[in-house]
């Protein structure tokens, strides 16, 4: 049982971790496609949204190729001293904030894109700044799109398989997650211990998608009393 608890703790480890950077990397980005009409901005759009519609091991194969000891990634990473991030804790973060990139983004840019722009010329009448501005009327008023997109990048992180078994394969300690512990106890026709894992899972993606549900229905309720 202590292999379980062990790749429960990288699990929650994995996806917290995941979940901070997404949303320091994705915010900046979510607020330029919600505002910007720059011709690139449907091409990078698809870029986010591929993860939804390709294959994880797709991904996770060009993943390896790229950070492997003969991608340019890999050759990057070597050079600097840190040899090669496949199958490392370090890898399944980088593969992750890939494969959940749209479960960040995008529930931001629909935050932001309600924003009512009007609000925002009121503050620069008053001599706010763009970063004032994102900051006092932009971020609050889109909060409900910052707990949407935590919350769905940490469910699905948590329940990644593909692209982590690909990357990371299946090292306790290091990369062994808790999708790929069931997997290996079915493999072992361990089906009880597979089932009590998998119970949790279930459990788990229950309870978030009833939390999400309610904190939105209680927004809406409060946009439009």
């Amino acid at each position: 049982m202590d292999a379980e608890w062990q790749a429960i703790w990288l699990t929650l480890k994995l996806a917290s971790v995941t979940t901070v950077i997404l949303l320091v990397i994705g915010t900046p980005l979510a607020w330029w496609l919600a505002r910007t009409r720059h011709w690139l901005r449907q091409p990078i759009a698809a870029v986010v949204a591929m993860p939804l519609v390709l294959p994880p091991t797709v991904l996770g194969f060009y993943l390896l190729i790229l950070m492997g000891p003969n991608g340019p990634v890999g050759e990057l990473t070597q050079s600097l001293g840190l040899g090669t991030l496949p199958f490392t804790f370090e890898g399944l973060v980088v593969a992750s904030i890939i494969y959940s990139l749209p479960f960040t983004v995008q529930p931001l840019q629909t935050a932001f894109e309600s924003v009512n722009s009007r609000m925002l010329e009121v503050a620069a009448t008053l001599r706010a700044s763009s970063f004032d501005r994102f900051v006092t009327v932009a971020m609050p008023l889109a909060r409900s799109g910052f707990l949407t997109a935590a919350v769905l990048t940490f469910a699905h992180t948590v329940g990644e398989f593909g692209v982590i078994l690909m990357i990371g394969g299946n090292i306790p300690g290091e990369t062994r997650v808790l999708s790929v512990a069931i997997y290996d106890h079915v493999e072992s026709m361990e089906y009880a211990r597979a089932h009590w894992l998998a119970a949790g899972l279930l459990a788990f993606s229950f309870v978030v998608l009833v939390s999400l549900y309610l904190i939105n229905g209680r927004a809406a309720i409060r946009r439009n009393p």
